[in-house]
């Protein structure tokens, strides 16, 4: 049982399928520095829902002041009063719109690619360990499920705060749930019925291949991910140059995201060389 366990790498099958239990926020690979998908992602949050169309850009949240800013061509409305801007403020409110527009799809990009990565495990490791075509096509009702989730929300220009929480995560874990048991059941079945040394076949012709695959979309998925944080700073600049005022205090729109110590850990190992 243990040379079994060990030549179908029982190390990387759980590591798989903690990659999908526990993909949101993360978004993939085999360590605590790979991008995270969540609204402090760029240790930048925001503590608004938030909705990207045609018709401007609205914030808006269940309580706290103000509860709703829309801006659109250069006007701002807080808590449906329209304010007074100055000319500069204007030109402004048209970047921060531009800039959220052009940035909802990238965000959705990367919420689909951090799916996909996920889904490939799950499915390699399904695939590995059972050698079923019909689990496999299991994970891709799950991962359909899933990318509908992001298209019908990202997609549509909407990031509410549930969106990467309950809502997202709960796809992924059902898909992890449902697995795991057959995965257990599979592995079983196969070592008491003298069927170990198929399992052993396929771990050795897909294990090396299948993370290789997952750590190059890893790295580039990371890279994806940096370059929609330097559009976020961007963003976060161009608040923070608004003269507007509520009540003598600055419209706080993007804000920095309390760091844990795990953060503060791995921003440390990033900037280590």
């Amino acid at each position: 049982m243990r040379t079994l366990f060990r030549s179908v790498g029982l190390h990387r099958t759980a590591l798989a399928a903690g990659l999908v239990a526990a993909s949101m926020p993360a978004l993939a690979g085999h360590d605590d520095t790979t991008p995270r998908l969540s609204s402090d992602q760029c240790e930048i949050s925001t503590p608004y829902n938030v909705l990207v169309d045609t018709g401007g850009v609205w914030l808006y949240r269940d309580s706290g002041v103000p509860k709703e800013i829309f801006f659109h061509d250069g006007t701002l409305s807080v808590d449906r009063d329209v304010q007074t801007v100055s000319v500069a403020d204007a030109a402004r409110l048209r970047r921060l719109e531009s800039g959220a527009r052009a940035l909802m799809p990238q965000v959705t990009s990367v919420a689909r690619e951090s799916t996909g990565i996920a889904f490939d495990a799950l499915a390699g490791v399904v695939d590995v360990m059972t050698g079923s075509a019909r689990k496999v096509r299991q994970v891709e009702r799950f991962r359909t499920d899933t990318l509908g989730y992001i298209d019908t929300t990202l997609g549509t220009g909407r990031w509410d705060q549930d969106v990467f929480g309950d809502g997202f995560e709960a796809r992924i874990e059902a898909a992890a749930d449902r697995m795991t048991g057959s995965l257990g059941r599979s592995v079983m079945w196969q070592v008491f019925t003298g069927r170990a040394g198929r399992m052993d076949a396929r771990a050795e012709r897909m294990e090396a291949d299948l993370d290789r695959r997952i750590e190059a979309r890893s790295a580039a998925l990371e890279a994806q991910a940096d370059a929609l944080c330097t559009r976020v700073r961007e963003l976060q600049s161009i608040q923070a140059a608004l003269e507007y005022r509520l009540d003598g205090q600055r419209l706080v729109m993007l804000e920095d995201a309390p760091r844990s110590d795990g953060d503060a850990s791995v921003s440390k190992a990033r900037s280590t060389p």
